[in-house]
């Protein structure tokens, strides 16, 4: 066997049936469970990494070459049984499963002696997949943290249902609180705070100075993001890093995208009124698809907005940097850079809504770069181009 030197995380086509959520970032930089798909690899090869993605991409995921790289599919999670078999690859072998590629070691990727993976890995189809997933990825993600952790003591003001693993991180502040682990574990990340009140079933993981709100009740399959707040009513959804549902209203089998805020008393529904099957829109395919699910929210892209009391019907998607509003359902597909509602959108112009990314990140000590600038440009052409607001 021999060494790899570095990771290469490789974005492939189908990477665009993860949009909205891959408009801004490779697949790797998705969370589901405890940690994003690059951290997930990184806990078990700790080695300098890369990006290969598309070219708008590139100028803030950058590649850079090294001898002995291993390309891995950003879209894919990784298990100790898949960890063995690729620790065992030659060079110009490919490991694949089900035709998708999982990896391959050498950068000339014709001739390569393909090799078929029995590893039961996750690989991400489709964005409804984060919050299906989630719960199992906590449990595993959990799992890899207690190789090397001690948990800190968890205050005796909070009452414990179950005899499930509770592990809370240092600095992490409980009181006051239920946490329930019959049906899984609770992780409770650095720095986080979880308010008095509150009610949490596991699988649930709070991140690096997540907050969960008083008298919160979050059911399982839950992850909140770092830096993000939570409150009121939230069922197996996931909250990437830095976004807000800082209030009540209900969030049920979701994904939100980074520095996303809902407004007060903002509901989903995840469940259709004839219990039929959820469809989604697809970015690739340009259509609604059956996701077979019968609960199903909502699917949010990064730096996108709602006002207080909006309703999202079920199987809702919107875009990256959008804003809403109003009474009324909204359409069941948002494009990026909308600002309206059910009663109508026109776009939203790119100039106003850096000001208000700018002004956002600024509250976290953070600045919009010009990278991000570029990103966020290409996204608003490729959207904006074709509506006929």
């Amino acid at each position: 066997m021999e060494q790899f030197s570095s990771l290469v995380f490789f974005d492939d086509e189908q990477v665009k049936n993860l949009y909205p959520l891959t408009l801004t970032k490779p697949a790797s930089q998705l969370l589901c469970g405890i940690f994003t798909i690059e951290e997930k690899w990184l806990n078990y090869f700790n080695l300098p990494f890369s990006y290969s993605v598309q070219d708008y991409l590139k100028i803030k995921y950058q590649y850079q070459e090294t001898d002995n790289e291993l390309f891995i599919n950003s879209r894919v999670i990784p298990n100790a049984s898949l960890v063995e078999e690729i620790k065992s690859l030659k060079n110009n072998q490919l490991l694949y499963k089900n035709d998708i590629i999982i990896c391959r070691k050498g950068k000339n990727s014709n001739n390569l002696e393909q090799i078929q993976s029995e590893a039961n890995a996750l690989i991400l189809e489709r964005t409804h997949q984060i919050f299906t997933y989630n719960a199992q990825e906590i449990e595993n993600d959990l799992d890899l943290i207690c190789k090397n952790k001690t948990s800190q003591t968890l205050s005796n003001t909070n009452t414990i249902i179950g005899n499930g693993r509770v592990f809370i991180e240092e600095g992490a502040v409980v009181e006051s609180s239920i946490l329930n682990t019959k049906e899984g574990s609770i992780y409770i990340g650095k720095d986080a705070e979880i308010m008095e009140m509150s009610a949490i079933r596991g699988p649930f993981a709070l991140l690096e100075h997540g907050v969960i709100k008083m008298g919160a009740k979050i059911y399982s399959g839950t992850t909140i993001g770092k830096y993000s707040k939570v409150g009121g009513e939230v069922n197996n959804s996931v909250v990437f890093n830095y976004s807000n549902k800082g209030h009540d209203g209900f969030l049920g089998n979701s994904v939100l995208g980074e520095w996303c805020n809902l407004g007060a008393d903002t509901n989903n529904s995840n469940l259709k009124n004839n219990y039929e099957a959820v469809k989604l829109w697809n970015y690739a395919t340009q259509n609604f698809e059956k996701t077979g699910l019968q609960f199903c929210g909502l699917i949010m892209g990064d730096h996108s907005k709602c006002g207080i009391n909006t309703m999202f019907n079920t199987g809702t998607v919107v875009g990256v940097s959008s804003n809403i509003f109003g009474s009324g359902f909204p359409r069941n597909f948002v494009p990026s850079f909308s600002w309206g509602g059910a009663h109508g959108f026109e776009v939203y112009a790119l100039k106003k809504a850096f000001q208000t990314v700018e002004i956002v990140m600024k509250r976290r000590n953070l600045s919009l770069t010009e990278a991000d600038k570029s990103i966020l440009e290409y996204v608003f052409n490729l959207e904006t181009s074709a509506l006929n607001y």
